[in-house]
């Protein structure tokens, strides 16, 4: 298994472009529903940061995310949005309560 977190900053006038993005990944992610992949982004308070917190848990270690149509449409451009480019680590869990589970 393995946690990805990405955090970046967009130009304030893209904000919603990003939005639309993110909701075009998440329309394709329901109807396809790809196994052994746990997603979440979050929009910061100042509106134009974002967070992505992705858990890979495939056998072969694929990340399906990246394997999808229209996220490879919200990553082609994302540095002209940015106004800070995307930075991503990857998360040690050390302990969690209730936060990956099934909804």
């Amino acid at each position: 298994m393995k946690r990805i977190m990405v955090r970046y900053k967009v130009k304030a006038d893209r904000a919603a472009e990003n939005e639309q993005f993110i909701r075009e990944v998440f329309a394709e992610l329901k109807a396809d529903g790809p196994a052994g992949l746990r997603y979440a982004p979050f929009k910061l308070d100042d509106g134009v940061s974002f967070v992505h917190i992705a858990s890979v848990e495939t056998d072969d270690g694929a990340n399906r995310l990246s394997q999808t149509a229209a996220f490879r449409s919200f990553q082609e451009n994302i540095r002209d949005r940015c106004e800070e480019p995307p930075i991503a680590v990857e998360l040690h869990q050390v302990g969690a309560y209730r936060l990956f589970v099934d909804e």
